[in-house]
């Protein structure tokens, strides 16, 4: 047979059909854990402030008032990040990419002139990345565990607008990490919209109810406006540690 008649065969890993088959989960999973890390180290990111809240608040809804106070945040955030390092992008505005919250503190960073993250996932209902979110700095996931671990890794800070089931379960992941110690450090959590949160969730009952330890409830702040936000978060950041990228927590073997 002649060589040029010989059927083309593709590499592995430029072997669409097989990048797609169950076989190489492993391999899409990897992907999505190396391509952030790659454009973080492109970008000279080493820590993120993590903007949770709800995609269904607009700004001319009954809670408008939080996509204003998160776009104010966010400029705040990302004003005082300017300062910290001409050399390193610290405390870079993170969200998840979608609409009401998630684009509030995107265009607040935006608004300040500096860079900020959107780490998007595909759902049913086509969530798009909003149009504050820097280019360079735009995800698409499809594993809800590895987009996890990117709003946890880089993070210094992290305020949670009001929100449902998807701000809920991002928010006691974050704190089910703290408590048990799966974290290097401790990340000042700021509860933005004290109303709103106490009516969500009775904090104080679980502690009651020996749920959780008395102590746990320190994990967490309450706010409710951005300059009071901004100054929880500055207390809580170890300025020591912001010029490199946070540790994950050590592996311990367990007798």
């Amino acid at each position: 047979m002649d060589s040029d008649d010989a059927p083309h065969i593709p590499l592995a890993y430029r072997n669409v059909p097989f990048l797609d088959s169950d076989d190489a989960r492993p391999l899409r999973i990897l992907a999505e854990y190396l391509q952030p890390l790659q454009a973080f180290r492109r970008e000279r990111v080493c820590g993120t402030v993590v903007f949770f809240g709800s995609a269904r608040i607009a700004r001319d809804g009954p809670l408008g008032r939080y996509y204003a106070e998160a776009r104010e945040l966010a400029r705040l955030v990302t004003q005082w990040s300017a300062r910290l390092s001409s050399e390193l992008c610290h405390c870079v505005v993170c969200t998840g990419g979608g609409g009401g919250i998630m684009e509030a503190a995107n265009r607040g960073a935006a608004d300040a002139g500096g860079k900020s993250i959107g780490l998007n996932i595909g759902l049913p209902h086509e969530q798009r990345p909003n149009p504050y979110v820097t280019p360079s700095l735009t995800f698409e996931f499809h594993y809800f565990f590895m987009r996890k671990l990117w709003f946890a890794h880089l993070a210094r800070a992290l305020v949670v607008f009001p929100g449902g089931f998807g701000t809920l379960d991002e928010m006691t992941e974050v704190l089910t990490l703290m408590q048990t110690g799966k974290l290097a450090r401790r990340i000042p959590i700021v509860m933005y919209g004290t109303s709103y949160w106490n009516e969500i969730i009775d904090f104080a009952a679980l502690a009651r109810h020996r749920m959780i330890d008395p102590a746990d409830l320190e994990l967490f702040a309450f706010a409710d406006d951005p300059a009071t936000a901004l100054a929880a978060m500055q207390r809580g950041i170890d300025s020591a540690a912001v010029d490199r990228v946070p540790d994950l927590a050590a592996s311990r073997v367990l007798v």
